[in-house]
C-alpha cells in the first residue's frame, strides 16, 4: 500500500460524510422513513402476518400491536431459524447468527444477522468510523499500513442439517463476510483471526504481526492488552510505539474504556496516537465517537435500526411506555429498544444509555439493565463504578486492570455494603486510601448511594479485595470464556460472580 492508495480511500470516505450530515440534520424524518420501510419489508413474514404488519399505519399502532420483548421472548423464533426455517422474522435468508454471552453467564444468545444488516449496519459502521476519522485528521496516514483486528471465533451450526447456518461472535461474522479489499488491508489472516483456542491465537497473532506496518487496531481492550504483553514478551520491549511506530488509531468497544485509558497511554507513548470508541453490538452498529475531544457517541440513524427509548421506571411492566428521539430528555437513563433489518422487533437489548445532546443526537452507554447494584435502593450503574474507579486511580497513582462488584447483604447486626474484587495493573500504596477515594467519588456522583452511605446508616464503607495478577483471566479460562466478546461482569445485583471469583482465588492459592 502507498500514499496514493491512502489518498484514494480518504476521498471515497468523504462521500459518506455527506450522508452522515444529512441524518444529523433531519433525524426524525430519517427514522420515520426507516420505520415504515422495515414494516413494509417484513409484512409477509410469519411475524409480520401474526402482528398484521399490513394494517400498521402509524407508530402508535405498532406500539399497541407488538410487545416489547427481550431475548427469551424471541428465543422460540430464533431456534426455528437455526433449524433452517426462513421467512420468520425477516424476508431475506438468515444464514448467520452472532453468538453473544455478554457476561460470563453459561447462557448464550444467538442473534440473527441478515446480509442487509451486515451491509447497512456493521460494515457501514466501520466505514463511518473511518469517514469521521479522516475528516477529523486530514493528514492521516492510516491507509499506508495494515489494520489489526482482534476478532473472535466462528463455528458451523449444524442444527439445520445441510442448510449450512453458521455462528460466531459478531467480529467473527463480520470478518468472515468482509469484502476482499478489507481482507487485503487487515491482518492477521482468517486462519489465525478465527482460531477458537485463544491463547494459541494470541501467540500466532503476535508473531505474524511483529514485522508488519500496523497503523490501526480494533478490538476489546482486555484482549488487546493481552496481545501487547505477548509482544513485549517476544521483543523485550515495553512500548508498543517501538514495535509499531506507525500506529495511530485504536478503535475500541464492548466495555467502557475508562478503566483502561491510563494503561494504554502508559504502553503506547506515541504523541500521534488517537482513540475512537464504538458501540457495535451483536444486534447492530449503534453509535461511535465522532468528536476527538469528547467521549460522546453519535447515534447512527440510517443503519437499518429503528429506535425506541424506555425510561427505566418502565422496566418490568407488562406494557412499558417508550419515547422517540423527539421526546427524549437529556441525561436521563433509558433502556434501548430496537427494531432491525435482521428481524428483531421491539427488542430490549439490555443496554442503558443517556443522551448528552440533540441535533445531533449523541449518547453515552451507562450500563446494562441487569448489570447494576440496587440491593438497598442505591441504584449504582456501571458508569458510576467506572468513573469512581478511574478517580480512585488518579488519587492514589494506581491502575486497575479488571474489577467486579456485588452487594453484601444484611446479616444479623451487620449492615449492607458493596464488595469489590479488583485486579490492579499497578496497586496503590495504600488500599484504604483507594477505598476512601472510590467511596467518596461514588457518593459525589450518585445521590442515592450517598443517602445510603450517610453516617453508615444503611451501607458500610466498601470492602475491596486486591486480587493477584491473572485472577480474572484464569477464571474466564476455567469457564471456557476466553476471547471474543466474553467480558468480566462489572456489577451484579447478586453475588454469583463475586462468590465464584473469591472461591476460585482461594482454591488457586
Amino acid at each position: 500500500m502507498n500514499s496514493l492508495f491512502n489518498v484514494v480511500v480518504s476521498r471515497y470516505l468523504n462521500r459518506r460524510f455527506r450522508q452522515i450530515r444529512h441524518f444529523t440534520e433531519h433525524p426524525h424524518e430519517v427514522q420515520e422513513a426507516l420505520f415504515f420501510r422495515l414494516i413494509r419489508q417484513a409484512k409477509n413474514t410469519a411475524w409480520g402476518r401474526q402482528y398484521d404488519y399490513t394494517g400498521i399505519g402509524s407508530l402508535e399502532a405498532y406500539k399497541n400491536r407488538v410487545p416489547v420483548q427481550d431475548y427469551d421472548g424471541f428465543k422460540p423464533w430464533i431456534q426455528r431459524l437455526m433449524q433452517g426455517e426462513q421467512q420468520l422474522l425477516w424476508p431475506d435468508p438468515i444464514r448467520w447468527f452472532a453468538k453473544s454471552s455478554g457476561t460470563t453467564s453459561d447462557k448464550s444468545k444467538f442473534i440473527p444477522v441478515s446480509s442487509v444488516a451486515l451491509r447497512d449496519g456493521h460494515f457501514k459502521g466501520g466505514t463511518d468510523v473511518m469517514t469521521m476519522y479522516c475528516h477529523n485528521h486530514p493528514g492521516t496516514r492510516l491507509f499506508t499500513g495494515k489494520g489489526l483486528i482482534m476478532g473472535g471465533s466462528s463455528q458451523v451450526n449444524r442444527l439445520d442439517g445441510s442448510k449450512g447456518s453458521k455462528y460466531g461472535d459478531i467480529s467473527a461474522v463480520m470478518m468472515t463476510n468482509m469484502p476482499r479489499l478489507a481482507h487485503w488491508i487487515n491482518t492477521p489472516s482468517l486462519s489465525i483471526a478465527l482460531m477458537d483456542e485463544w491463547e494459541e491465537k494470541i501467540d500466532k497473532m503476535a508473531r505474524t504481526t511483529l514485522s508488519k506496518k500496523i497503523t490501526q487496531i480494533a478490538g476489546v481492550p482486555t484482549w488487546t492488552l493481552v496481545l501487547f504483553k505477548k509482544l513485549f514478551e517476544l521483543t523485550g520491549k515495553s512500548d508498543i510505539s517501538e514495535i509499531w511506530p506507525s500506529l495511530e488509531l485504536y478503535i475500541h468497544g464492548g466495555v467502557s474504556f475508562t478503566p483502561y485509558r491510563e494503561q494504554f497511554r502508559s504502553l503506547i507513548s506515541s504523541t500521534h496516537m488517537n482513540y475512537v470508541e464504538t458501540y457495535n453490538a451483536s444486534e447492530g452498529f449503534f453509535a461511535f465517537q465522532d468528536l476527538p475531544s469528547s467521549d460522546e457517541l453519535l447515534l447512527m440513524l440510517d443503519h437499518g435500526i429503528f429506535y425506541e427509548f424506555m425510561p427505566l421506571e418502565e422496566l418490568g411492566k407488562e406494557h412499558p411506555a417508550t419515547v422517540q428521539l423527539e421526546d427524549v430528555e437529556l441525561h436521563k437513563n433509558y433502556a434501548l429498544v430496537i427494531s432491525t433489518n435482521a428481524g428483531l422487533w421491539r427488542y430490549l437489548i439490555g443496554d442503558t444509555i443517556h443522551f448528552t445532546s440533540k441535533y445531533p443526537y449523541r449518547i453515552q452507554v451507562t450500563g446494562r439493565t441487569r448489570h447494576f447494584i440496587n440491593a438497598f435502593g442505591e441504584e449504582v450503574i456501571v458508569e458510576n463504578a467506572d468513573q469512581s474507579i478511574a478517580h480512585a486511580c488518579r488519587k492514589t497513582g494506581a491502575s486497575v486492570k479488571e474489577y467486579s462488584a456485588a452487594p453484601i447483604y444484611f446479616s444479623g447486626q451487620q449492615k449492607g455494603g458493596h464488595e469489590w474484587l479488583v485486579e490492579f495493573e499497578k496497586a496503590p500504596e495504600d488500599l484504604a486510601a483507594f477505598t476512601l477515594a472510590l467511596d467518596k467519588h461514588l457518593q459525589s456522583i450518585n445521590s442515592d448511594y450517598e443517602a445510603k452511605r450517610y453516617k453508615n446508616m444503611a451501607l458500610e464503607l466498601p470492602k475491596i479485595h486486591a486480587l493477584p495478577a491473572g485472577t480474572f483471566y484464569n477464571w474466564l479460562r476455567s469457564k471456557g470464556k476466553l476471547g471474543g466478546q466474553h467480558k468480566v461482569p462489572r456489577l451484579a445485583n447478586h453475588r454469583k460472580y463475586v462468590d465464584e471469583l473469591l472461591q476460585f482465588y482461594r482454591d488457586s492459592r
